[in-house]
């Protein structure tokens, strides 16, 4: 169990500086918890992040997942959708689902929507330490899908990256090992 363990940090911390680099027709960005009606640094860094890619030429389009959150006003992606708009992202290129709640249902809804645009080829944007568990869901859901993990993050200090990476450690084991996805 502990080389098992020790294996899928490694995997995933070596992972986490994995980004493609090539053109492909979407950024699926993986939903966050949105502040009443403002993204929270780790959501915002994501949309920034998409928004890059987007001026970049890199994808054409956006789609933003989650859905509202306990009280919330507007689902996350709402909120994502609105933020790229002020940042000069049209609205035409952003393509948004409202009620994914957990990394699963937001690929399973990704999923559905990017075949429902007839898109192949996506980038997903996330933090470093969650692309590994994020890409092998996306790509278990039948995706296209590469990783292009934010370049900055909330998650600065050697704590904060050690107890994400923890985090990650036991998610993606229970997804792998047992197939749990109800798990953020």
């Amino acid at each position: 169990m502990v080389v098992w363990l020790l294996g899928v940090a490694i995997m995933i911390y070596t992972y986490a500086s994995e980004h493609d680099e090539k053109v492909a027709d979407a950024a699926v960005v993986l939903g966050a918890a949105a502040w009443y009606n403002r993204p929270s640094p780790v959501l915002r860094e994501r949309i920034n992040h998409a928004i890059r890619l987007f001026q970049s030429g890199q994808v054409s389009v956006l789609i933003f997942t989650g859905g509202k959150g306990k009280g919330a006003p507007m689902a996350e992606s709402e909120v994502a959708r609105r933020y790229a708009i002020q940042q000069g992202v049209p609205a035409s290129q952003i393509h948004i689902e409202t009620v994914s709640q957990t990394t699963w249902e937001n690929v399973r809804e990704a999923t559905r929507l990017t075949r429902e645009l007839g898109l192949k080829r996506l980038l997903l944007v996330s933090d470093p330490f969650h692309m590994k568990r994020a890409i092998r869901m996306g790509r278990d859901a039948g995706m296209d899908v590469y990783p292009a993990p934010t370049p900055s993050s909330r998650y600065k200090t050697w704590d904060t990256k050690f107890d994400f990476l923890l985090r990650e450690v036991y998610y993606y084991s229970a997804y792998v090992l047992a197939g749990i996805t109800t798990n953020r």
